[in-house]
């Protein structure tokens, strides 16, 4: 946004300047090279002419402007070697400089939120949030607190129900007869009832008197 806006630091635009007459310069030692190299090969291919016509003092010329190009030839490889190493170490220098400018950023930035936000505030806030958390959870109690007859109920009293209840039922299901497991081709056995007593027989008697 920054750079945007005022354009890129002095020294990153150097850098960025001298990248490219590194780069330029790079080009024209590689365009050279090449020009030598073939000119070399060719010096090669006359040598050979010169050889089969038995010009054996010209071949020799020849060969040696083909030394003389090789000479050049590495020269120039030495150059670009150097211009590499250059550019690797400004482009490791211009990191390193971005490195320190985006720290310092960013130590600004952090300076200047912390300048911003005062410890004090920063308590003050806490102890309300702390206030209101409070209140809240004192509101949820009252709400939850029984009112009317049913905070008059004991507890204690309503588990001990509970529990005699429950001890009920389960003597109530101990008491319960088994089913018998019926077996195939077997009538199943109907329960006899139980044989009533002199005072029983009488009972039922007066009962079916009286619904007569």
């Amino acid at each position: 946004m920054m750079n945007r806006l005022f354009g890129k630091p002095k020294h990153e635009g150097n850098a960025l300047q001298t990248l490219d007459k590194l780069n330029e310069t790079l080009e024209m030692l590689e365009k050279k090279e090449k020009v030598l190299l073939k000119k070399a090969g060719q010096e090669v291919e006359k040598a050979k002419e010169y050889t089969r016509s038995k010009n054996k003092r010209a071949a020799i010329q020849c060969l040696k402007r083909k030394r003389l190009y090789e000479q050049q030839v590495e020269q120039l490889g030495n150059f670009q070697l150097r211009i590499h190493d250059q550019m690797i170490m400004l482009e490791g220098a211009k990191a390193t400089t971005e490195t320190v400018d985006a720290l310092r950023s960013g130590a600004s930035a952090m300076k200047a939120m912390q300048k911003a936000t005062n410890i004090d505030d920063v308590d003050k806030t806490m102890d309300e949030i702390n206030e209101q958390t409070e209140n809240m959870k004192q509101i949820q109690e009252a709400l939850s607190t029984p009112i009317g007859a049913a905070a008059d109920f004991d507890e204690d009293e309503l588990e001990a129900e509970l529990e005699e209840l429950e001890g009920a039922e389960l003597e109530e299901q101990l008491l319960q007869p088994t089913p018998m497991p019926s077996v195939p081709g077997r009538q199943p056995v109907r329960p006899v009832a139980p044989k009533r007593t002199a005072e029983e027989e009488e009972l039922a008697a007066l009962q079916a008197e009286m619904a007569l």
